[in-house]
C-alpha cells in the first residue's frame, strides 16, 4: 500500500448519516451489497481484497453537526483498519489542500510563501 495511490473521501458539505454513506458509496470501492449502514461499511473495509489507504477529508463539520454519528465512523474505520488481513490505513487529512501561495490562515505560526516576481518584460 502507498500513500500515493490513496483514495480521497471527500466530506465537504457532509452533515449527517445518510450524505456520509452516500459519500463512501461514491469514493470507496465497497461491493455491490453495501447496505450503508455502519456494519456494512465496516465488514466491507475490512473485507478489501487489496491495501487500501483512505484520506478523509473535509470531515470537520461533519464531526460537528453529528458527533455521535462521527464517532461511529471513526471506530469503524479504526475496527475495519485493525480487522484488515491485506492492509487498510485512514488518514483524517486536518488541513484543506488548497492553494500554497495563498498567505497563512490568521493565528499560523508559518511564514507566508514568497511573492511570485512577474514574468520578464511585463
Amino acid at each position: 500500500m502507498r500513500i500515493d495511490d490513496a483514495v480521497v473521501l471527500d466530506l465537504h458539505g457532509v452533515t449527517d448519516k445518510t450524505a456520509f454513506m452516500n459519500r463512501c458509496v461514491r469514493a470507496l470501492p465497497l461491493p455491490s451489497w453495501f447496505g450503508r449502514n455502519w456494519d456494512a461499511l465496516a465488514d466491507s473495509l475490512a473485507d478489501m481484497r487489496e491495501p487500501l489507504a483512505v484520506v478523509v477529508t473535509g470531515w470537520q463539520a461533519y464531526a460537528e453537526a453529528s458527533p455521535q454519528d462521527w464517532a461511529i465512523a471513526q471506530e469503524v474505520f479504526s475496527a475495519a483498519a485493525r480487522a484488515s488481513s491485506q492492509g487498510l490505513a485512514v488518514l483524517l487529512s486536518l488541513g484543506h489542500l488548497e492553494d500554497p501561495t495563498a498567505p497563512p490562515a490568521q493565528g499560523s505560526d508559518d511564514s507566508p510563501a514568497p511573492p511570485v516576481p512577474p514574468p520578464v518584460g511585463q
